[in-house]
């Protein structure tokens, strides 16, 4: 079987959406890219996860044409290929409609970052796009969900913040890994859940001081970054 060392990371990725409680049912993705030979493996739509096998994941090319796989593969599939398209530094992205994310999501609201949580993994506040167009919904909507993605970063640098609300829908997350795809998705729900908690207590609280961001975000991602092991 082709592409078989990312084909088992990209599930493994899918399991651990169920593994730490950011979706029900069926309703999540992840998908992960070999960049060389310009493939990416996703989920196959409306597949439980309790029954999801690693040959069940879909190959298609950047293009959305089918490379290996007999099951059809996620609806978001058009939204995954328009941020590789466009976000060249991805290695996998996932999707859920996790709930405190998406309650930020619902209310079309950005997730301010107010504390050190947030610092140390997204440089700022996770965005949120713009509501979509009617036009926008009914044709090519889950491509044109990843165009308003790509139209909202277009002045941030979707790797300092990986990490964005579609309004109305969900979060999605992204990394240089299908893994670390997830490990955002994690971090994003624990957020979101300690934003909301913090407007609850104080709901004119400011957000993080610009220093403290700068001093938690770049010990672990600035190029002078000694945070963990070398």
């Amino acid at each position: 079987m082709m592409l078989k060392e990312l084909r088992d990371q990209v599930w493994r990725a899918n399991l651990e959406l169920k593994a730490q409680k950011l979706i029900i049912y069926s309703w999540g993705n992840v998908s992960g890219i070999d960049r060389d030979k310009g493939i990416v493996l996703i989920k196959p739509s409306g597949v439980d996860y309790d029954t999801l096998r690693p040959e069940d994941l879909v190959a298609l090319d950047l293009e959305g044409k089918l490379v290996e796989g007999r099951l059809n593969p996620s609806s978001d599939t058009p939204t995954h290929l328009e941020l590789y398209r466009q976000f060249r530094g991805l290695g996998g992205i996932c999707h859920t409609h996790s709930l405190y994310a998406t309650i930020w999501a619902q209310a079309c609201r950005e997730i301010p970052c107010f504390g050190t949580t947030h610092a140390d993994n997204y440089y700022g506040p996770v965005p949120v796009t713009d509501p979509m167009s009617p036009e926008e919904i009914e044709v090519d909507y889950e491509l044109n969900t990843g165009k308003v993605i790509v139209r909202r970063f277009a002045s941030l640098d979707p790797m300092q913040v990986p990490a964005v609300l579609v309004a109305n829908h969900g979060p999605f997350t992204w990394g240089t890994t299908a893994e670390k795809a997830v490990e955002y998705a994690v971090v994003l729900e624990q957020c979101a859940h300690m934003a909301l908690g913090t407007l609850q207590l104080t709901p004119d609280q400011p957000e993080i001081a610009r220093t403290l961001l700068d001093k938690h975000y770049l010990r672990k991602h600035g190029q002078g970054a000694y945070y963990g092991q070398k």
